[in-house]
């Protein structure tokens, strides 16, 4: 599959600006209080870089398959285009921190998710956290499917499983919490991000993604 096409189509260029400033509100006013200022960031399917660009943290590393990511990523981050199930530049337990947001449902299968979640917790140190921001096939069956790269269907309660058979431990489960996508008729000015994030009752009324916290012990 041709990610550089899809993905060009997909998400146009000139709408970046506008998704980098709600990220770096997600960024400040809801993720950096999982995130140290000195902590090692490992951000696997940067895409965009919207996330790696906006946390405050000490070391960003971006992990992408696809090679335009360094077209996006600044000049701080560290480029690594590698399987997400074999991260070979980087060593056991050198990550404070995995995140990664709307990227497991696109690999081919449960087994390759098994292998990424593996590979995350390896090189994560104890104590490291892992960060998934990920559409809840729960409460998103009727448009899960529209996108033709969508593989593999997950639920906040079938990554929690997965998460500690592998002897994760779920610090923050929210199996609501952001909106689907930035393509909604939601406002998205800088006042109503800050407002959402401030209000989890809303985000019993919009949130489709879960967001999952889980650390290695």
């Amino acid at each position: 599959m041709d990610l550089q096409k899809i993905y060009s189509t997909r998400f146009l260029e000139e709408e970046l600006p506008a998704k980098n400033r709600i990220w770096k509100i997600i960024c400040d006013d809801f993720l950096s209080q999982f995130i140290g200022k000195n902590d090692t960031v490992v951000d696997i399917g940067a895409g965009y870089c919207e996330f790696i660009n906006n946390i405050q943290c000490g070391k960003k590393i971006a992990i992408d398959l696809n090679p335009d990511v360094k077209k996006f990523a600044a000049g701080n981050i560290q480029i690594i285009n590698e399987s997400c199930t074999a991260i070979a530049s980087l060593d056991d337990e050198s990550a404070d921190i995995v995140f990664m947001s709307n990227f497991l449902e696109h690999l081919q299968d449960k087994r390759q998710v098994l292998e990424t979640i593996e590979e995350s917790k390896r090189i994560l140190k104890k104590g490291g956290k892992l960060l998934i921001l990920q559409p809840n096939i729960r409460f998103l069956a009727d448009v899960y499917w529209d996108f033709f790269d969508h593989h593999v269907p997950l639920s906040d309660r079938s990554l929690v499983e997965i998460l500690e058979s592998l002897d994760m431990q779920i610090v923050k489960n929210y199996p609501k919490f952001l909106p689907y996508t930035t393509k909604s008729r939601l406002p998205k000015a800088d006042i109503f991000v800050k407002l959402y994030l401030r209000f989890p009752l809303a985000w019993q009324i919009l949130g489709k993604q879960a967001f999952i916290v889980a650390q290695k012990v």
